[in-house]
């Protein structure tokens, strides 16, 4: 539990130097680009997504979908809960091309958390009793894409440390896609500058 919190605080420090060394260029307060609210429903991987904007650049967000669990011990894949505190750092850049940034259309990175839990497995190499689990903590990078008629694409590309409940803990990568639709009303697709 101590290299847990260890581990995510280095994690969010990381990110903040991050921030910090990108020298955030965004001016004023309050969510000019990102969505207050996002519900995305995912349909190649079925689940449910939900993001809400926090400050000028940064989400966050959590939704349920099919997960695979990789790493040094093995893999397990079923069911899993996905957390996400999301820093998109080119909306700036975006608007000025005229690109679209309705339905949080941008690149970022985030500190990550998946929880893969045992009663919603569905199979798995890793020795060990039946009902662990297994919990991912990293950073990751993603892009996400929100079309006029309401199609989301979200992919996401990281590394991290699995930390497993009852089986041995390691190392690893996690890769994410979703493809879906977002129900609720988005901001007018019409950059806005500051």
């Amino acid at each position: 539990m101590k290299k847990q919190v260890l581990l995510f605080t280095l994690c969010f420090v990381a990110l903040g130097n991050q921030l910090l060394a990108q020298q955030i260029s965004e001016k004023g307060s309050g969510l000019v680009n990102l969505e207050q609210h996002q519900v995305t429903l995912n349909l190649v991987n079925p689940g449910i997504s939900y993001e809400i904007g926090l400050f000028r650049n940064v989400s966050a967000s959590a939704s349920t979908g099919f997960g695979l669990a990789s790493y040094e011990e093995g893999y397990a894949f079923g069911y899993a809960l996905h957390n996400r505190v999301r820093y998109y750092h080119n909306l700036n850049r975006r608007v000025n091309m005229g690109k679209n940034v309705s339905g949080n259309s941008g690149n970022y990175v985030a500190l990550s958390n998946t929880i893969f839990f045992s009663q919603l497995r569905v199979a798995t190499n890793i020795e060990g009793p039946k009902d662990f689990n297994i919990g991912f903590y990293g950073m990751l990078y993603g892009v996400q894409r929100t079309y006029e008629k309401g199609f989301n694409f979200n992919a996401e590309l990281g590394a991290g440390y699995y930390l497993g409940d009852g089986v041995p803990s390691g190392y690893g990568p996690l890769v994410n896609f979703t493809f879906g639709w977002v129900p609720t009303k988005r901001k007018n697709r019409k950059p806005v500058f500051d």
